[in-house]
């Protein structure tokens, strides 16, 4: 690649094979320059065999401490302004990355941008879509669920230095929400790009979906002054009303194209006919 690229996408990646290509694939097919580092921590399951190989990207293999220190890692070595983390188990939509490097070239004041994120299951199939709002102190402090979803996240690197907003390793599953915390304490530009711009893909192992992750979060929550424990009820309703303001509650009949593990070399396209903001999950057996 010659010259500095536009936008740098990091993917911390251990024992993903079966998710990893079309991550990479839907980065490779932006059509903007980027450069794709691949942090992988030492995968056994055949990853290596083919990671290397792969000169869409930049493959990095080395033991971490977990997702967080592998981004942490990615970023360091990464060279451009604007910067992103993209896990194995999600994807760019097209054009994702023009749209978000049109919206920071004509807002120079925005440090965080939040794009809009569409959930699927393993074949890819609709489950639902989140859309953004800017995070606010109290809620980010105290409820179950972020205002983003960091699939659809990106920030500038100035942000990233000056502020120090790299991630605590010690957290394995949910350190997200102690770095939104930060963003918020920061008081840094925020803002919503009001587009889907990538996917989630609910695998079953999702690691911010399991138990190690719900104790985390309980922690941090506890973390927080006991009066802002006490007004917990009252940010969710606020959150709420802010989503219903900003439309989300409003869902449009879409289409999205996203690789599958039946097409990894080809976009598919799906037709959503009944869209829905409800993530409704399967109650998880012991």
């Amino acid at each position: 690649m010659n010259g500095t690229p536009a936008i740098s996408i990091v993917t911390p990646s251990f024992r993903s094979g079966k998710w990893l290509p079309l991550c990479i694939a839907s980065v490779a097919d932006q059509g903007v320059s980027h450069e794709h580092i691949v942090q992988d921590a030492g995968s056994d399951d055949g990853t290596l065999d083919w990671l290397a190989k792969d000169s869409r990207i930049t493959a990095v293999v080395e033991k971490d401490r977990g997702m967080y220190d592998a981004v942490n890692r990615g970023y360091r070595k990464s060279s451009a302004e604007i910067l992103a983390y993209l896990n194995c188990d999600e994807q760019y939509l097209p054009g994702a990355l023009q749209h978000v490097l049109d919206y920071f070239q004509q807002h120079p004041e925005t440090d965080i941008l939040f794009g809009e994120c569409l959930v699927v299951d393993g074949d890819g199939n609709y489950i639902c879509e989140r859309r953004s709002v800017t995070p606010q102190l109290l809620h980010t402090w105290t409820a179950s669920n972020l205002a983003f979803l960091t699939a659809a996240t990106f920030i500038r690197r100035r942000v990233l230095e000056k502020h120090q907003l790299w991630f605590n390793t010690e957290f394995r599953d949910a350190g997200d929400q102690d770095w939104a915390l930060r963003i918020v304490q920061a008081g840094l530009n925020t803002a919503v790009l009001p587009k889907f711009v990538s996917v989630f893909t609910e695998t079953g192992v999702n690691m911010n979906l399991g138990a190690n992750a719900s104790r985390e979060r309980k922690a941090f929550h506890a973390s927080a002054p006991t009066w802002m424990r006490l007004l917990a009820p009252l940010a969710v309703a606020h959150f709420r009303l802010r989503r219903w303001q900003a439309g989300h509650y409003d869902c449009k009949p879409h289409a999205y194209s996203i690789f599958t593990q039946a097409s990894r070399e080809r976009r598919v396209e799906f037709q959503v006919r009944n869209p829905t903001f409800r993530w409704l999950r399967p109650p998880s057996t012991p």
